[in-house]
């Protein structure tokens, strides 16, 4: 089902870093469909009708209060429907205020299952911090992660938490892994190296591995393994969409990451 509306649809503008030059992001919503959007253009029993996961990011709620409004209602009847809900804090400082995404996201996350954070958003949104970590030297402390996803699930009820893990040597070269904690284990994924393409769209592939693990049933162990592979992939790919298949997928999160010609 899709709601059309508004005088445009949303972009943004990236410019592209390197190295020790970080990447700009410019947002460019408005006036734009989703922007624009009313509660009375969602028709939520019949959009939730049949359907398993719903799935939002705190970019959505950050557009305007009336969109926040929307999300609630959405998270409302998702709930209502027996439908799982899964939420990515991204926190973006151009869009709102760390005050705005607390009141609201406080809001939104009483009705998650399923929450998608990393380091700078449990603290921007909610004030949890890892402790003993370092986000710009590179230096990760599990045990500080371990403390966020149990400080995060405790606050909410969550049924599982992800911290993405991302140690920046630069630009262009990264560090990637992820804990998935389901309120039992804290499982930590493989790191990996990458040498990166294209890192927007990297945190959407993300969870939309996990996604697809949780809805197939995968271990914790398992889905984690499967997102951070997904995700680490996509890096290697232009644009925001991630366009690999599930074996390749399943090939990297197995061990295959040599990255040699297939021929």
């Amino acid at each position: 089902m899709i709601v059309r509306g508004g005088d445009r649809i949303g972009i943004y503008f990236n410019e592209k870093g390197a190295s020790q030059r970080p990447s700009k992001v410019i947002y460019d919503r408005a006036y734009s469909a989703i922007a624009m959007a009313s509660p009375e253009d969602f028709d939520w029993d019949k959009i939730f009708d049949g359907a398993d996961w719903f799935h939002f990011t705190g970019i959505t709620p950050a557009l305007n209060p009336t969109v926040a409004g929307i999300c609630l209602d959405a998270c409302r009847a998702a709930k209502a429907h027996g439908v799982k809900i899964s939420c990515d804090l991204n926190f973006r400082k151009k869009l709102w205020t760390r005050e705005q995404a607390r009141e609201t996201m406080t809001k939104l996350c009483e009705f998650v299952d399923v929450c998608i954070s990393n380091e700078e958003d449990a603290h921007d949104v909610f004030g949890i911090d890892a402790e003993n970590t370092d986000i710009a030297g590179g230096k990760l402390n599990h045990e500080g992660y371990k403390s966020v996803a149990r400080q995060l699930a405790e606050k909410f009820g969550f049924e599982k938490v992800a911290i993405t893990l991302r140690s920046s040597i630069s630009a262009n070269d990264n560090d990637w892994a992820a804990l998935l904690y389901d309120g039992k284990e804290y499982c930590f994924s493989k790191s990996y190296h990458m040498h990166i393409v294209d890192r927007v769209g990297g945190g959407d592939s993300f969870g939309g591995g996990l996604i697809y693990a949780c809805l197939n049933g995968y271990s914790t162990q398992d889905a984690v393994e499967f997102a951070v592979a997904a995700s680490c992939l996509k890096h290697s790919i232009e644009g925001d969409f991630n366009m690999v298949s599930v074996d390749e997928v399943k090939a990297l999160a197995g061990g295959n990451g040599t990255g040699r010609i297939q021929r």
